[in-house]
């Protein structure tokens, strides 16, 4: 690399690193064959479930070039949030609902893009070179570039492993028209490890390194619309929002620190242990503004509610029946559906006496089938 692109390299990343990045590399602007390969298989298999825009911009997402065709490097930035609390802390706290690390604190997209475009911003004024900057909201495929940038690889659990951060990485991308020296690509460090494969609680992976997110518990609370299938809501324990479990348990993980300097990740207080009650309580207006300025707020309060609802069943807790029995007036579909399963798990007698009352009243075709207890059957989860 002539001395100039060294130096201006050598630069970009310190200033990458004050922004609060805590890994760097650069990744060519075209991406091998066999990424646009696997995604096609992936796709193709329908292991997306309802995350259309997988689908609809497949070409782009699988080269970087064919989203930018000025495109000759891709800068690739990782931000840890590694969490000063063990993460399985709520497993055996039924009461309380589990919302993944990484929708604790801040919302990811805001912290990491602003920190993006103030690096940008730098390498423009120092490079006079055109650029574009993604965090998890275009077509890119983050993951396999972060491993051709060298910050790490993609794991056994899909997501990426750093030898330094462990499974802990929020990824930003800077495409540049500057064509920049490649660092040397990732190599895969699981060996004969299965601790991500084995702890998932739905089975979510037919084999390693392949993940079918209609069974992912993340996919299920996050993107998922309607019903949770029957066959995975014992599965989801009290997993309220995502699931860490197939992340936390990495044995890679014991290199990373703790992001407590990056305030923006400390959970909130509101947010690291939320009781059910409290949750299956909120209206419109209430969970907007327990998860203003989190990544959570997107999902919606009626998604969210059905979560609980499931956690709820899973509890063993009677005395939230009072608040299930709220729901079973819901006017969303889905929380009412969850409400009578909840009931179904908490106070089979209760349930006979509103299914005696409701029944015959109920006009939505899977809100009926949970009353009568029909949905079909699936393999069960572990």
């Amino acid at each position: 690399m002539p001395d100039d692109k060294l130096r201006l390299t050598k630069s970009l990343e310190k200033m990458a690193r004050e922004q609060g990045f805590a890994a760097f590399g650069i990744a060519p602007a075209a991406l091998a064959p066999v990424t646009a390969k696997r995604l096609q298989d992936w796709l193709a298999g329908g292991q997306h479930g309802d995350m259309i825009w997988m689908e609809s911009r497949a070409d782009e997402r699988a080269s970087p070039q064919t989203l930018w065709p000025e495109a000759r490097s891709v800068i690739m930035l990782g931000m840890s949030y590694a969490p000063a609390r063990d993460p399985f802390a709520l497993e055996k706290l039924p009461d309380r609902g589990r919302i993944s690390v990484y929708a604790q604190g801040k919302d990811y997209h805001d912290v990491v893009k602003k920190a993006l475009k103030r690096t940008a911003r730098w390498l423009v004024e120092n490079a006079g070179c055109q650029v574009k900057v993604f965090v998890d909201t275009a077509p890119v495929m983050e993951k396999p570039l972060a491993e051709a940038a060298g910050l790490g690889w993609q794991g056994k659990h899909t997501n990426l492993v750093s030898r330094d951060h462990g499974s802990w990485l929020f990824l930003g991308a800077i495409y540049t028209s500057l064509e920049l020296e490649p660092s040397t690509g990732g190599r895969d460090r699981c060996g004969s490890c299965s601790a991500c494969q084995d702890i998932c609680p739905t089975n979510a992976f037919p084999e390693p390194y392949r993940l079918d997110a209609k069974a992912c518990i993340s996919y299920l609370t996050i993107e998922s619309r309607g019903p949770i299938p029957a066959q995975y809501r014992k599965a989801m324990g009290n997993h309220i929002y995502g699931c860490d479990d197939c992340l936390a348990v990495c044995p890679w993980n014991k290199f990373a620190q703790a992001a407590a300097a990056n305030k923006a990740f400390l959970p909130r207080a509101e947010l690291a242990a939320p009781a059910l009650a409290d949750l299956l309580a909120m209206d419109d207006a209430g969970f907007r503004q327990i998860f203003s300025g989190s990544p959570i707020k997107r999902s919606g309060r009626n998604r969210m509610v059905r979560n609980c609802l499931i956690a709820a069943g899973n509890s063993d807790d009677v005395s939230l029946v009072p608040s299930i029995i709220t729901l079973l007036d819901d006017e969303d579909s889905a929380v009412r559906g969850s409400a009578i399963w909840a009931l179904s798990q908490l106070d089979t007698a209760r349930f006979d006496q509103e299914k005696q009352l409701r029944l015959s009243a109920e006009q939505d075709p899977d809100v009926i089938m949970e009353w009568q207890g029909t949905e079909a059957s699936a393999p069960a989860a572990r």
